[in-house]
């Protein structure tokens, strides 16, 4: 399975646990020209969420969600913000989030810290 493949898989699955929590998707793949893109943008509670999705199949190289760097998250962070300054809507809150898939095991890290 190529890894494009495997990341739609992961996305898909991501979604889906998210839905069965209540959560609104509002966009995927979201993309900010050089900077990056944004697997999933949610909704809840009135919090948006900028989701950064990362699946593995085996742990051989670590947990999925150490693969997310200060890097990654900073161009997560710029794209939240370009994000939010195109919506009509002014909402309160926002977070960056992972959701890190392990073969069956998914574990929700709601608040990123960097």
């Amino acid at each position: 399975m190529s890894n494009k493949i495997k990341g739609k898989l992961g996305e898909e699955i991501a979604r889906d646990f998210l839905l069965k929590r209540g959560f609104e998707i509002l966009d995927t793949n979201f993309r900010y020209s050089r900077y990056g893109e944004v697997d999933i943008v949610a909704f809840k509670s009135n919090i948006v969420y900028f989701i950064e999705v990362k699946y593995r199949t085996t742990n051989a190289f670590g947990m999925p969600f150490e693969a997310v760097t200060k890097s990654k998250l900073e161009k997560i962070n710029a794209c939240a913000r370009y994000y939010l300054s195109l919506c009509k809507k002014k909402y309160k809150a926002y977070r960056i989030s992972v959701v890190s898939i392990l073969n069956e095991k998914i574990d929700f890290i709601e608040n990123v810290l960097f």
